[in-house]
């Protein structure tokens, strides 16, 4: 073997080990999580409605947030304290960590759910509004690769309020302004039904 190629061969090799100690790992990521737990839950499974559910979230939407809320992307004030002191690496761990977690059944409106299911199937043809299964999935579980985040069992009251915010421009890090465009075609009441049917899909 060329002494060249020796040295290639040893790069490449150094390379990968960087990458498998840097790949993202829920045990480090569990560590982390103690201070997000009063909110969020031990496991990623928030028992207050206005704080989001993180377990089985996908790891890629975790960290694209907690970057946004770092760099400001998306603004709350008791966010940004908290990721100000994470590392790129924190983040990447704390979302695998959040990832490798079951969401459990949160309680909604069932008197909303049909409306709710119509929509998120069907989306709402007189004001143009998409299916949100076409980004969402059928299953609520949404598609990580593509950046579109898990809503299975998700409380229904941060949905809403989620919504409102893209509705009313408070919340702007959407891709595009995707659903900043769909949440302004739609009612309160579709707003609430929507989040009522993604807090319980079968």
């Amino acid at each position: 073997m060329k002494a060249s190629q020796f040295v290639a061969v040893l790069l490449a090799l150094s390379g990968l080990l960087a990458f498998t100690a840097n790949a993202d790992d829920p045990q480090p990521g569990k560590s982390i999580s103690a201070v997000c737990a009063s909110c969020h839950g031990v496991d990623g499974n928030s028992t207050n409605a206005a704080w989001p559910s993180l377990a089985g979230q996908h790891s890629s939407y975790i960290y694209k947030q907690l970057n946004d809320f770092k760099q400001g992307r998306r603004e709350d004030a008791v966010m940004a304290g908290m990721v100000a002191n994470l590392s790129d690496q924190d983040m990447q761990d704390l979302a695998a960590y959040y990832e490798s977690h079951q969401a459990k059944a949160v309680a909604f409106d069932g008197e909303l759910v049909g409306l709710g299911e119509n929509i998120y199937r069907g989306g709402i043809t007189e004001t143009s509004v998409a299916a949100c299964m076409g980004c969402h999935s059928p299953s609520g579980k949404g598609n990580g690769p593509a950046g579109w985040p898990s809503l299975k069992g998700q409380h229904p009251e941060y949905i809403y309020t989620q919504l409102n915010n893209f509705k009313k421009g408070l919340r702007t890090n959407d891709n595009g302004k995707m659903m900043r465009n769909v949440a302004s075609r739609m009612s309160e009441m579709e707003m609430r039904a929507v989040a009522a049917y993604i807090a319980g899909i079968p």
